[in-house]
């Protein structure tokens, strides 16, 4: 069991992402469903679920909702993803652990994985989602969610939510 803090897209958007893919059939490429796409602020491994809940009420008290945009594909070893753009986006993700992992904080939803042996496996796909733009929206929740690994896939549910403040509402 791993824990990670989140912000998921509205439908409308998750319905952007799905008429920009089509019906991807790749077989290099292990696509991510759906119900999984998300823009994690923080990752904490396995932890204890009741106390990293506490932690991050504390930390996202006083956060601010922030308008956020996902557009153009791009790769890390292994995996396509959006990236995602909003302000304050970063300092939300720091308030919610991101860079503990000791790498920078990159703001990404994860589209598929790919075999790390072959760094042009996802080219086609980066090309084709080069001029990709969602609408933007505001998020006014992080959500922390429990991702269970059963077989050979991951199972995601959230088990807290935490309203972000929208100064305009």
């Amino acid at each position: 069991m791993n824990l990670f803090s989140a912000l998921v897209p509205p439908e409308d958007v998750l319905d952007e992402i799905a008429a920009a893919l089509g019906s991807p059939e790749d077989g290099d490429l292990r696509w991510s469903r759906r119900e999984h796409w998300h823009v994690t602020l923080g990752f904490y491994g396995e932890d204890d679920p009741e106390e990293r809940s506490a932690w991050l009420a504390g930390r996202l008290a006083e956060a601010s909702a922030i308008d956020v945009r996902l557009e153009n594909a791009a790769t890390f070893p292994g995996v396509l993803w959006l990236s995602v753009t909003g302000t304050g986006l970063h300092e939300l993700a720091h308030q919610a652990g991101a860079g503990t992992e000791g790498r920078p904080y990159v703001a990404h939803l994860t589209l598929a994985r790919f075999p790390r042996d072959r760094p042009g496996a996802a080219s086609a796909w980066e090309e084709r989602l080069a001029g990709f733009t969602s609408r933007t929206w505001t998020a006014t929740e992080a959500v922390l969610i429990r991702s269970d690994r059963e077989q050979s896939e991951s199972r995601y549910r959230v088990i807290q939510s935490y309203e972000l403040n929208d100064a305009r509402a």
